[in-house]
């Protein structure tokens, strides 16, 4: 099996070391989930090198070498990835891929917000019951018994939440939601989410300059 090329966002501050960028996230799971042998290309998006911009005009990763042709666009990559290596399937049916859709767009809001009363909270706790009830009627994962790529698609966007929320707003999952904080353990004990996952200080860094405007 050829070994695929990936670029990959770097640190913060650490260009050395794997960024936080949840996409990026979603499709190394997805080679990790597959046991697809890859290379990691680093990417410092604030000096982004010559090589990757060639290749790549839009500056946009996750980026990944296909048959020697450069692809941008997670959507894109998982799908190209389930068509080229289909075992284990991880293809999520139509009916369910959009699951958790809302919940990084509402936690960014929140997030970002200064204005405790602004509704940005209890627009992502909706988001984060919904996920909650789904999982309590068709669990443990979002399509029952086995994990589909609507899962490792959510599993990064989760991470930053639990991670980015506790740190700057000091604010955690409720225990109202047990169905999402079993659901959220178990992705994260995956190997191939502690493989690959950012660590906590990178998050941090991440969302740092975005709280802090």
């Amino acid at each position: 099996m050829a070994i695929i090329e990936l670029c990959v966002k770097a640190a913060v501050g650490a260009p050395d070391v794997l960024g936080d960028c949840p996409f990026c996230h979603w499709v190394l799971l997805t080679l990790e989930e597959k046991k697809v042998p890859y290379k990691t290309h680093l990417i410092d998006v604030s000096s982004k090198p010559e090589w990757f911009l060639e290749v790549n005009p839009s500056g946009k990763v996750p980026l990944i070498k296909f048959d020697d042709k450069w692809l941008s666009d997670s959507v894109v990559i998982i799908g190209l990835l389930e068509e080229k290596y289909p075992h284990p399937p991880l293809s999520t049916p139509a009916e369910l891929s959009s699951v958790g859709l809302e919940i990084f767009d509402k936690f960014v809001a929140f997030l970002k917000s200064k204005d405790a009363k602004d509704g940005t909270e209890h627009a992502l706790l909706d988001e984060l019951k919904a996920l909650d009830e789904h999982l309590k009627n068709h669990g443990p994962y979002v399509n029952g018994e086995i994990i589909t790529s609507v899962d490792l698609r959510l599993a990064p966007k989760l991470y930053h939440l639990e991670v980015a929320l506790g740190h700057f707003k000091k604010w955690t999952v409720p225990d109202s939601l047990p169905h999402l904080q079993i659901y959220t353990k178990s992705l994260f004990s995956r190997e191939s989410f502690e493989k690959t996952k950012a660590a906590k200080e990178y998050i941090y860094a991440g969302w740092a300059p975005k709280v802090n405007v």
